[in-house]
């Protein structure tokens, strides 16, 4: 198998490059193989937060190369009896990492055919002083598991005993509500560069309620149902149909509804974060 037979890996964490963490991964991968392929997702995903982990995962997956193994590791249960695994999706990717939620996005909105626990008895890095290391299974176990797997040491079978899709552990999804002139939804992730906030809400579903581009929409913002925003504001296919420093919604990658502030930050010049308690109301 050559090189570039081999599947990509490519890593997402919440681990940043403030320390050594991520580099003694990637040194595990090329001590296994040293002709694998590694790529960054992210590693700022928040502290602990198997939420994001999931929908960064799902944003990303589906556009890489069929066959890549993605590693994600969030894993505030590290160390505990919380599943270590990997799932193949129904299209035939990889996702190697703790089963506590991570897998949400992508069991629902892509499928998983199988899914199997990591056998540490074997694939578990051993030497180096590592044995007794029980906080670092992204090093030790994932990264060490998705290298074997990607250089062909080990094929899928042998990852670990397969378990039931059905066990895999899972956030809830909220649907967003839609009548003719009104949506309903909640702001389930942000863009934290720009500042932007995405629903829940497909833009398909949004023009069946009756909005269209070009539009002025009255919107409520609540958290905790008490109210943060109300305004009227535009919705169009992107940014620069909106004044500098106004906000405005618009289609996403994911084509979703989601809002913005031109060449500014929503969050910040509002004040507005997102999750479940944060709902937003879209009337024409």
């Amino acid at each position: 198998m050559s090189k570039y037979d081999k599947p990509i890996l490519v890593f997402q964490t919440d681990f940043t490059y403030a320390e050594g963490a991520v580099s003694s991964m990637y040194g595990v991968v090329k001590t296994v193989d040293r002709e694998l392929e590694i790529m960054d997702g992210t590693h700022q995903i928040p502290q602990y937060d198997t939420w994001s982990a999931s929908y960064r995962l799902y944003q990303s997956l589906q556009f890489w190369p069929e066959g890549t193994i993605y590693v994600s590791v969030v894993d505030p249960g590290v160390g505990t009896k919380r599943r270590a695994c990997v799932a193949k999706t129904v299209d035939g990717y990889y996702v190697v990492t703790p089963d506590n939620g991570s897998l949400t996005h992508v069991k629902k909105f892509i499928g998983i055919e199988s899914v199997r626990e990591i056998d540490e008895t074997v694939n578990r890095l051993r030497g180096k002083g590592t044995e007794g290391v029980a906080i670092f299974h992204g090093r030790d176990l994932f990264g060490y598991t998705a290298a074997r797997l990607a250089s062909g040491i080990i094929d899928f079978e042998g990852v670990g005993p397969e378990y039931p899709v059905e066990e895999i552990v899972e956030h809830p999804i909220y649907e967003p509500e839609v009548k003719p002139g009104w949506v309903k939804g909640i702001f389930e992730i942000n863009d934290p560069n720009f500042g932007n906030l995405w629903t829940n809400i497909p833009l398909k579903k949004f023009e069946e309620a009756g909005f269209a581009y070009g539009d002025m929409v009255d919107v409520s913002i609540c958290c905790e149902g008490e109210e943060r925003f109300a305004q009227k504001v535009l919705f169009h296919q992107s940014f620069g149909y909106a004044k500098k420093g106004e906000p405005m919604i618009y289609n996403n990658e994911l084509m979703k509804v989601a809002m913005a502030v031109s060449q500014g930050s929503l969050c910040k010049q509002y004040d507005l974060s997102y999750g479940a308690e944060w709902t937003v109301t879209f009337m024409k």
